[in-house]
């Protein structure tokens, strides 16, 4: 049953690309792909299309643990187009990126929340003439990924997960989840809740779809990127969590759906009050994350998402990882070679290689207005 489900995950996130006109890529760069020197001094790798420009040394980047897999493939593939450079991105979890991006440490930090203004304030010190801003990079669901023996197919809702996350609801076999799996042999067994030990988006982002569609069960600050609830055991990283939850009997946790589906991991479905429980899939997060609102000015993309959809086929569970970098004020050492991987990242060719790895492509109109404000970074 699981090989089953991991093919059909990997046949959705192929599908996604296709979901609608709202989600296909809109193409980006020059239409020259021979690979000669543009009348800007710019440089095309002719096999991948990727515009190396002048980059070249080392570009340091840290934080979200979401983004990983997307970004390995990003680094694999940029390193391999532009030779001379070496992107080190250091998976440590979102609040770390953002601490180490103001402190100087970094060319740029992926977080799966936007900054806070306190943030943006700190990063002025940082970004001399100009300031941190939030370019969306990649989306995707946060799978709820569970491992109980005898159940392969779950279905939760946002006020069963508040109370299970907050050690309300204690065993499996709970009236509560039962009357959402009529069909299913729910056992008596203990739940093992797994939550981020570090300061995470992706805990953040849980919450704040804790907090919109069961406002009454989870209380906490949905800003808050540490853990707030009582009781459960802790995990450093999307790793960490995982590995848990896959060795333990009766775990559940929450993490990207990359992660769920390379450890073969079942998933929750969520009753959002649709006609039909929505799976974790890379299309199924599109569709959310495709009517998400701008809210950030100037060259900021902050983004809003909708927690509370009640959208056919859309997953409430999403999140949106950023790359922050300064508008102004970056290192003139590390410039050509920030531009050239964020350039390659939102590119067209770049987004493509999301889906492979459980990763939801950016709308359209959102990658466009990346595409533009990226190489104008200086």
């Amino acid at each position: 049953m699981k090989l089953q489900r991991k093919n059909r995950l990997r046949a959705t996130a192929l599908g996604a690309l296709a979901v609608s006109g709202a989600l296909v890529l809109t193409a980006c760069g020059s239409d020259d792909n021979t690979g000669s020197t543009g009348g800007s001094g710019e440089k095309t790798n002719a096999a991948s299309n990727i515009k190396c420009d002048d980059a070249k040394g080392q570009l340091l980047a840290a934080g979200s643990t979401a983004q990983k897999n997307a970004m390995d493939l990003w680094v694999k593939n940029f390193q391999a187009a532009c030779a001379g450079t070496e992107v080190n991105y250091q998976a440590i979890g979102s609040g770390g990126g953002i601490t180490k991006f103001n402190q100087g440490q970094v060319a740029f930090a992926g977080s799966d929340s936007a900054l806070k203004p306190e943030e943006v304030a700190e990063s002025k010190k940082i970004c001399k003439g100009g300031q941190g801003i939030n370019l969306p990079m990649v989306g995707g669901p946060v799978a709820i990924g569970y491992n109980l023996e005898g159940v392969d197919d779950l279905v939760l809702d946002a006020k069963t997960l508040a109370q299970i996350f907050d050690s309300e609801i204690k065993k499996w076999n709970d009236p509560a989840i039962a009357k959402l799996n009529p069909d299913a042999k729910l056992p008596g067994t203990t739940i093992q809740a797994f939550h981020r030990s570090d300061e995470s988006g992706t805990t953040q982002n849980l919450g704040k779809y804790l907090n919109t569609a069961a406002p009454g069960d989870w209380k906490y600050d949905p800003k808050s990127k540490s853990w707030p609830a009582k009781g459960g055991q802790a995990a450093n990283g999307s790793s960490g969590v995982v590995s848990n939850v896959k060795d333990t009997d009766g775990a559940i946790g929450y993490f990207e759906l990359s992660y769920a589906t390379a450890n073969d991991l079942n998933t929750v479905k969520i009753n959002t009050g649709a006609a039909a429980p929505v799976e974790a899939t890379t299309e199924n997060a599109s569709k959310a994350i495709a009517a998400a609102k701008v809210t950030g000015t100037g060259k900021d993309m902050a983004l809003s998402l909708d927690y509370a959809t009640k959208a056919e086929g859309a997953y409430p569970i999403t999140l949106v990882t950023y790359e922050i970098a300064c508008d102004k004020g970056n290192k003139a050492e590390t410039l050509p070679a920030l531009k050239a991987f964020l350039n390659y990242a939102v590119s067209e060719e770049g987004q493509k290689v999301l889906a492979d790895a459980d990763y939801a492509p950016l709308p359209t109109e959102i990658a466009a207005k990346v595409r533009e404000i990226v190489p104008t970074l200086s």
